[in-house]
């Protein structure tokens, strides 16, 4: 059947090879299984129509492809047309790297990353707390310039990263441009990062006390962490919640909605156009485990799930935001397996905030701006915007209602 269904699409020269010359190897079954993914669930149709998709897989075949780095190439080569730098190939290492981010747990320098618009060129958006990367100093907005003296525009973003992972006690050497355009050089020991992604802790202020959460990543664990330090901090007799999502690159958007369930009551919290441009609302379930005052802290770290749980805070009027505007990710993509180890990212669906607004490349304006400079450390001592935070808090649970 196989066999059938791929004579539709190759040359009619081919029809006339005796039996069994259209069989494929696995290399080449690799590539079609890849191509078949991409054309069954990509976002933009029409993109795929642009770029001659059905043509494409027919060009990637007449090629010889018999090992799994040929494979690799030649799927690499399909996708590059497509010009979306998030639906990619994920070769067998960073395949598995990516889903144990997912998992919670990492060994490397603790560099979240991604790629600038304008010109794909690899990007800081925001060192791990108590990382390597967060202890040298690395600021959101930096440029990963060469890892080992390799190019990242070489690598691509997740060669890049994989790159920087490795065991625990060796090093790595970054070629660095900083966001005021200083070259740097710095060496980093790679070790076991602990994602924690999930933190709390009691600040007082003016009399009142308030709960600090800091949220880091949304990976599988989150929404139950989140479940037990709101039960923490709610035994602590806290009076408002700070929600700290600095510096927080996104994860799994399932995570960002169940957490987003926390906070809201039954209200929309985004909404997700797929290839079809079907528009579905996810609404948060009723009932929530905090419901007293809060602001949220956002940087331009923050993306991609973290900015669908802003916006919907935002869009409902439960929380206000401080600091600077977000990174401005509204593509969802989602992990296939290819089924040798290697796997896809493919870009599904679009997301809006409960409004209707489209973040991609704008992020998302906070209410409350900040000023400069931003602490190098969120969360840490000398933390000046948390304390504006709080005071602005204070100051609204203070005002008079009328």
């Amino acid at each position: 059947m196989l066999a059938l269904a791929l004579a539709v699409w190759l040359p009619l020269a081919w029809l006339a090879q005796p039996p069994g010359a259209l069989a494929l190897n696995d290399a080449q079954q690799l590539v079609v299984e890849a191509w078949r993914l991409v054309n069954q669930s990509y976002v933009a149709p029409d993109q795929l129509e642009a770029v001659h998709w059905r043509q494409r897989r027919q060009k990637a075949l007449e090629r010889p492809i018999e090992s799994s780095a040929a494979a690799y190439d030649a799927i690499e080569a399909l996708l590059a047309p497509l010009g979306d730098p998030y639906t990619r190939l994920l070769r067998p290492p960073e395949y598995e790297a990516l889903r144990s981010t997912n998992r919670g747990s990492v060994s490397g320098v603790g560099l979240q990353l991604g790629l600038r618009d304008a010109d794909h060129q690899v990007v800081v958006i925001a060192p791990l707390d108590g990382s390597p990367a967060a202890e040298a100093g690395i600021a959101s907005g930096t440029e990963l310039l060469r890892v080992e003296g390799r190019s990242s525009e070489e690598l691509g973003l997740d060669g890049t990263a994989a790159l920087l992972r490795g065991p625990a006690g060796s090093d790595v050497l970054l070629d660095l441009r900083t966001p005021t355009g200083r070259s740097r050089e710095v060496r980093l020991e790679r070790r076991a990062v602990d994602l924690h992604p999930v933190r709390q802790r009691l600040l007082v202020r003016n009399g009142h006390r308030l709960g600090v959460l800091r949220l880091t990543q949304f990976s599988e664990p989150v929404p139950t962490q989140v479940r037990e330090a709101l039960e923490a901090l709610s035994d602590q007799d806290i009076e408002g919640l700070v929600l700290d999502l600095r510096n927080n690159s996104g994860g799994l958007v399932s995570a960002g909605i169940a957490v987003a369930n926390a906070f809201l009551d039954g209200d929309p919290i985004v909404e997700t156009q797929d290839r079809g441009g079907i528009a579905a609302r996810q609404q948060a379930t009723p009932g929530r485990l905090y419901g007293g005052p809060m602001l949220t802290l956002v940087n331009g770290g923050t993306a991609s799930a973290s900015e669908i749980l802003a916006g919907a805070l935002q869009d409902a009027g439960r929380s206000e935001l401080a600091g600077t505007s977000t990174f401005g990710k509204g593509l969802i993509q989602t992990l296939l397996s290819l089924g040798d180890g290697s796997g896809l990212a493919v870009t599904v669906a679009r997301y809006l905030t409960p409004s209707g607004r489209d973040i991609q490349h704008l992020g998302i304006v906070p209410e409350h701006q900040l000023s400069s400079p931003e602490p190098l450390n969120p969360g840490g001592e000398g933390d000046d915007w948390l304390d504006q935070t709080a005071d602005l808090l204070v100051a609204q649970m203070e005002a008079p209602r009328g």
